[in-house]
């Protein structure tokens, strides 16, 4: 299929599938008039790419796991592992931000917040 077609197919813009195809995570091939022709197949791991970044993997993560992730059933246990480890990473992420709020309030009020608190100053 052309990259317009796939590209409404999977909800995205050509531009997506070109940058996704640069980088390795799409692969068409060229016709003779220099089109380019995916596998309909395409629009699956595409609409998969866009839930993956929508969950909060990185094209990054996606990368590094889509050939062993493209195939595997959805009840995989190496699909079940990445997802535990990101629920992991917004853990560790939501107990940083809250420690940043806190310590955010604690200078709310006392004149130059950019101060180290108990400093003179």
């Amino acid at each position: 299929m052309r990259i317009g077609e796939l590209a409404a197919q999977a909800g995205v813009t050509t531009d997506a599938v070109r940058f996704y195809e640069k980088v390795g995570l799409v692969a068409g091939r060229r016709l003779a008039n220099g089109y380019r022709d995916f596998p309909p197949e395409t629009v699956a791991w595409l609409l998969y790419v866009r839930t993956a970044q929508t969950l909060g993997f990185s094209l990054a993560e996606i990368m590094s796991h889509g050939e062993e992730l493209r195939d595997a059933p959805d009840a995989a246990e190496g699909l079940s592992a990445l997802l535990e480890e990101k629920i992991r990473v917004i853990d560790e992420r939501m107990a940083e931000l809250a420690a940043l709020r806190s310590e955010l309030a604690t200078r709310v009020g006392t004149g130059c917040p950019l101060r180290a608190v108990g400093t003179v100053g």
